[in-house]
């Protein structure tokens, strides 16, 4: 599973904002490596630099001198909406009668393709194939005294997960979607400034202190005289993605005023609750089940151990590789520890499994590593439908659980035995509603209806003539 974006703002005349910025994506890196970006703006002129990469790889010491001002957005990107090239890195900079603006992105709008064709219609000329930038012309073309009522507008217009912050020239704007399917959160900083971000770990990494989440369909507008912000859309229902617990977000960081840490010992111990096997070692498979696996092994009384070590200098590249590294596949990612494994009976603890193309080469290397048995216990329930809320998960029939039932899904990947956290489980370790969680990919119950066929390239299908211009 590929992961959401990651978006970040501030406001602050006696900070140098881009610098700050540059590190808070550091902290949300985990959201998205295809390309960063950062937009600032001084009050008269706005900036952008962003391309291809990781944070480290797209920034120097130049690029953020360039970037000069008092308020700044940040955005790290996996496109789940519009390939990985370029023209697809955020911030989007666009301009239209209310003046430009600067906007970063986290999720996925279902309507993107219809706005997108009625704001053609009104010579909005896209440079982009992301749903994004449907976003900022729809702000732009909306009507409304102030952004706030263009916004707010929007909102109403708008169909599925968005995360926001914008640009403006005197002001930084949050909005979250009324479903609150993507986490935002808003901070202080020592200085006075205020900042905006996916997860609370980026706070915590420039030290701003968290001051509260962000609700579904609110509007927070931060500028000379302060932070205010009012309910734009009244939620019908929350749908907060559940995966933000199991995966996406940084088990240091709090949503829905859950710490993500503690939501993940909860599902390690459920598991071990659930799915009990005599083993000798407990593993998980790093990072993202690494907590899970150590409340496993705490509640089974069995030890826990690093039996499989990270690569953690392997990221998403553009380098093709050649048919022998190809052939490796996950041994470049992960390498077993033969020493702890030989002749042991071994739980590995995962994430997730979602198309199941991962987690029969690493049983497979465990193997390889002489591991007598291998128990494979799973966080979350079997994934059996596709996200259309900012995740690039999979079509459905890419999907291993839409396709096989467990005991055909155990032979499959090679384990001697296979657990699942049920769902109640899930929703247990999670501590939150099961009515304020979105479980569509588990249970197929959409918060908004959707088209099972929707495609993420679907706005790259349109002719120049229906939109893109140069």
């Amino acid at each position: 599973m590929h992961e959401s974006c990651g978006i970040f703002g501030i406001y602050d005349p006696h900070e140098d904002v881009a610098r700050l910025t540059f590190f808070a994506l550091f902290a949300l890196q985990h959201r998205g490596q295809e390309s960063s970006g950062i937009a600032t703006t001084d009050g008269d002129s706005i900036w952008v630099h962003a391309g291809m990469g990781l944070v480290s790889h797209v920034f120097d010491e130049a690029s953020l001198s360039r970037l000069t001002g008092n308020i700044a957005i940040g955005h790290n990107r996996y496109s789940t909406m519009g390939s990985s090239r370029p023209a697809n890195t955020q911030p989007i900079l666009v301009e239209g009668a209310p003046g430009k603006i600067a906007v970063a992105h986290n999720g996925n709008i279902i309507n993107a393709e219809v706005l997108r064709q009625e704001l053609t219609e009104k010579r909005c000329r896209f440079s982009t194939t992301a749903d994004s930038e449907v976003i900022a012309y729809l702000l732009t073309a909306s009507p409304g005294r102030t952004w706030e009522e263009r916004i707010s507008h929007a909102m109403h217009r708008l169909q599925g997960a968005y995360s926001l912050v914008i640009l403006t020239h005197d002001s930084l704007i949050g909005v979250r979607d009324p479903l609150g399917v993507r986490p935002l959160c808003l901070g202080r900083l020592d200085s006075g400034g205020w900042v905006l971000a996916s997860e609370s770990c980026a706070l915590d990494h420039i030290g701003a202190r968290f001051v509260r989440e962000v609700a579904p369909g609110e509007i927070v507008t931060i500028d000379s005289s302060g932070s205010t912000s009012f309910q734009a859309v009244e939620p019908e229902r929350n749908a907060l993605c559940v995966f933000e617990y199991i995966y996406f977000a940084r088990p240091d960081s709090t949503i829905g005023g859950r710490p993500l840490y503690w939501a993940r010992e909860a599902m390690g111990r459920g598991l071990a609750q659930e799915y009990p096997v005599g083993a000798d070692v407990v593993i998980g498979v790093p990072d993202s089940a690494t907590v899970a696996a150590i409340s496993y092994a705490r509640e089974s009384g069995t030890p826990f151990t690093e039996g499989l070590l990270k690569n953690r200098y392997v990221g998403r590249t553009f380098i093709e590789p050649d048919q022998r590294i190809r052939e490796l596949g996950v041994a470049i990612k992960f390498n077993p520890l033969r020493e702890i494994l030989e002749g042991k009976r071994v739980v590995v603890v995962d994430d997730s499994i979602v198309r199941g193309t991962t987690t029969p080469r690493i049983i497979a290397l465990l193997r390889k590593a002489g591991a007598k048995e291998v128990h494979m216990r799973v966080c979350a329930p079997p994934i059996c439908y596709p996200c259309f809320f900012g995740v690039d998960m999979a079509t459905r029939w890419e999907l291993l659980a839409a396709r096989k039932s467990v005991p055909e899904i155990q032979e499959f990947i090679g384990a001697d035995s296979l657990g699942y956290l049920s769902l109640e489980g899930l929703i247990q370790a999670v501590g939150l509603p099961e009515g304020s969680l979105c479980l569509a990919c588990l249970t197929g119950d959409y918060p908004i209806p959707v088209q099972l066929e929707m495609d993420k390239l679907a706005l790259e299908a349109l002719p120049p003539e229906e939109g893109l211009g140069s």
